[in-house]
């Protein structure tokens, strides 16, 4: 895959799907396939939280679910593991603001896509420099899959950022669900990004529909 295009990026950051194998109850396996049945547009591997994999383990559940976006021409990013995202060759990496820095990143992947959480202007700024595609913003709404979170914004910082004239393509994150999905891009947003409203529904396929429905 070769780099992207900002337009091609935000179809692609509609329906944003992350997920390790501590989201869910089920086999994350069958939970991705259920999700791309019902319209996710790309999918992260972010294998975090107490009980998390390590290892051959983490890496064994990477190529499965990579195979299964491959199949569907998902694109697979790897979330803050740049070691695994350049061993499988994965189609991106995503980093927060306390991981390895943008830049170093940016030229140890290449054209891959550069997904970068930010939570205020200059973070973006420092973040465009560096060659980000794209923003993960938020907390927009509470959250419990993280508890280290900065406080919740809202969608008022993505509606600031746009005033502001940033155009990179920007995926809301943190409590979003099918319900609330249609404000946060209302506010400018390209997409949502999501992991307990779509890895812990009854029926993921639904609830990957509805979201997408709703974006």
């Amino acid at each position: 895959m070769g780099r992207i295009n900002s337009e091609e990026l935000r179809d692609l950051l509609k329906v944003y799907f992350i997920m390790g194998s501590t989201n869910t109850a089920k086999n994350p396996e069958e939970v991705l396939k259920e999700a791309i049945n019902g319209g996710i547009t790309l999918f992260q591997f972010r294998e975090k939280g107490e009980g998390a994999l390590k290892g051959d383990e983490k890496y064994a559940l990477a190529r499965q679910l990579q195979k299964i976006c491959r199949a569907s021409s998902i694109p697979f990013i790897v979330n803050d593991d740049l070691e695994l995202a350049m061993e499988i060759d994965a189609d991106g990496l995503h980093i927060g603001q306390e991981d390895e820095p943008a830049e170093r990143v940016r030229e140890k992947i290449g054209d891959k896509i550069l997904g970068v959480s930010i939570h205020t202007i200059d973070e973006a700024e420092a973040a465009i420099r560096a060659g980000a595609d794209y923003f993960g913003l938020g907390p927009i709404f509470p959250t419990n899959t993280k508890t280290d979170t900065t406080p919740v914004q809202g969608t008022s910082l993505i509606q600031v950022f746009r005033k502001r004239g940033i155009t990179v393509p920007i995926v809301g994150i943190g409590g979003i669900t099918a319900q609330n999905a249609g404000t946060v891009m209302k506010a400018g947003a390209d997409g949502v990004s999501v992991i307990t409203a779509i890895s812990q529904a009854i029926s993921v396929t639904d609830a990957a529909r509805e979201l997408r429905k709703n974006v």
